[in-house]
């Protein structure tokens, strides 16, 4: 009886060097049912093939965008009779935060065991519902794209600036991440802009659909249903909707944030330039801005904003319990 589905993306950066091993451990294991594809378009068949064989639960081992993809046609596909099996995720991409969210740190073969031991007798004390952010234009005609994290404003073109500046050089994650940020901060207080540096945000209008906002340039803006936010936020216990944080493009507004996170307040009270609010559905709109939900880009216009709703919930496996 197969006991894990685990659907991995050779393409992904993480299993560049990891992928050997992984394979080597799956060989020859009938609880393991391994299945690679190399592009998006590939995964529709791969969750059809893995429905045949019933797992407990399904593995995604790639990057950001192997894991929004997946989650997408797992909720909108219909491959399973009834509700799919939960999703585990292995810590493989560059910012891995759906993973941290549901305890997947360090070595993704140590976390494949660990999971693959608990599934094997009862692990209904790992099942945690997430809703899911869906993206969709709003107008019904495109196919909406399921994921837990969106940046956008001056978050978004940092992991841009990451993405096209950094990650190229080679360096660790964490160094990208830790330089980017310097970046930011020196281009809030010097107000210096070079080809060099993140560029500066495009005003952007968020709207919780009962509550307009006016344009406003933001260095920060993260809209999301995990419970762990980028600032060590978290959400409260309970809620539902989607968490939002935005943060004012000043570096007063910025280090508010930074320290009412450091101290555990950040949503606890009212913060000058700082915004969290809680919501079931969100517009975002502006000028040729961008945000990113869990690694893949999107595009926000003038007149043709981006809509965010959140879908039922949905089961996880988490390691930690």
């Amino acid at each position: 009886m197969v006991t894990v589905a685990l659907l991995s993306n050779p393409s992904s950066t993480g299993n560049r060097d990891m992928l050997p091993r992984i394979r080597s451990y799956c060989a020859g294991r009938a609880d393991i049912f391994h299945y690679e594809v190399e592009r998006a378009d590939q995964i529709g068949e791969a969750l059809r093939t893995i429905a045949r064989v019933n797992p407990k639960v399904i593995v995604i081992n790639g990057g950001d965008g192997t894991v929004q993809a997946t989650l997408t046609e797992l909720h909108l596909g219909e491959y399973f009779d009834g509700e799919p099996p939960p999703v585990a995720v292995l810590p493989n991409g560059k910012t891995n935060l759906i993973a941290l969210d549901l305890g997947a740190v360090g070595d993704p073969l140590v976390a494949l065991r660990r999971i693959l031991a608990a599934a094997q007798d009862d692990f209904s004390a790992h099942i945690v519902a997430r809703e899911m952010i869906s993206l969709s234009n709003g107008d019904g005609r495109n196919r909406p794209v399921l994921g837990m994290f969106l940046g956008g404003a001056g978050l978004a073109d940092t992991i841009l600036y990451c993405r096209h500046k950094l990650y190229p050089l080679g360096l660790p994650n964490g160094l990208c991440h830790f330089l980017a940020g310097v970046a930011v901060v020196l281009a809030l207080i010097f107000g210096v802009r070079t080809r060099f540096l993140p560029a500066r945000p495009n005003p952007v209008k968020v709207s919780l659909i009962r509550n307009g906002q006016p344009n406003q340039r933001l260095s920060l803006l993260i809209i999301t249903t995990l419970e762990k936010m980028l600032l060590g936020g978290r959400s409260e216990g309970g809620a539902h909707g989607m968490r939002l944080m935005a943060v004012d493009q000043s570096l007063g507004a910025l280090f508010r944030a930074i320290a009412a996170s450091i101290r555990g307040k950040l949503g606890q009270g009212a913060l000058s330039g700082v915004h969290v609010e809680q919501g079931d559905m969100i517009s975002i709109e502006s000028d040729r801005s961008c945000v990113i939900l869990d690694g893949e880009e999107f595009r926000a216009e003038t007149g043709q904003p981006i809509i965010l709703r959140t879908t039922r919930p949905v089961s996880f496996f988490r390691l930690a319990v």
